[in-house]
Parts: structure tokens; C-alpha cells; sequence
């Protein structure tokens, strides 16, 4: 299918899901990369609260805390 077929469709309300190839489907800047940071204990203590009271992981809360950081002072990384 041409590009404007598909936007085409997609722009009607059609469901294109089937032209779409999701197995090689890639995020481009979205490759994770590991990265280590020491915290005081009471620091990880805190954490561990918030992401309990949350229902999330303390990896998932610290992601989403320095996004939130990150878009707000407008880094055009996030």
C-alpha cells in the first residue's frame, strides 16, 4: 500500500493495522542503555514508598520522575 493510500485510510477511521509490519518495528532514540547510580539508603526507602503506593517499580518511578524533570525544563531529548 502507497503511503497516501495509508494515510488515507487511516485518516477515514479505518483499521490499517494489517499493513503494518510491528515485528520490525523500531523507536528511533529509544535504545536503552544502562546506567548505575548510588542513592542513600533513606533515599531508596522513599523510593520504595512512593512506588508501592503507586502499584509501579521503583525503576519505573525514577524513569518517570526524570521525564517528567526532563520535559518540563524542555530538554528535546525526552
Amino acid at each position: 500500500m502507497r503511503a497516501d493510500e495509508f494515510d488515507e485510510r487511516f485518516d477515514a477511521g479505518e483499521d490499517v493495522t494489517f499493513a503494518l509490519d510491528t515485528a520490525r518495528a523500531r523507536r528511533p532514540g529509544e535504545e536503552q542503555r544502562r546506567v548505575n547510580v548510588d542513592f542513600p539508603a533513606w533515599m531508596i526507602a522513599e523510593l520504595d514508598r512512593e512506588a508501592t503506593r503507586l502499584g509501579v517499580t521503583r525503576q519505573s518511578l525514577i524513569k518517570v520522575w526524570i521525564a517528567e524533570r526532563l520535559e518540563r525544563n524542555g530538554s528535546t531529548a525526552a
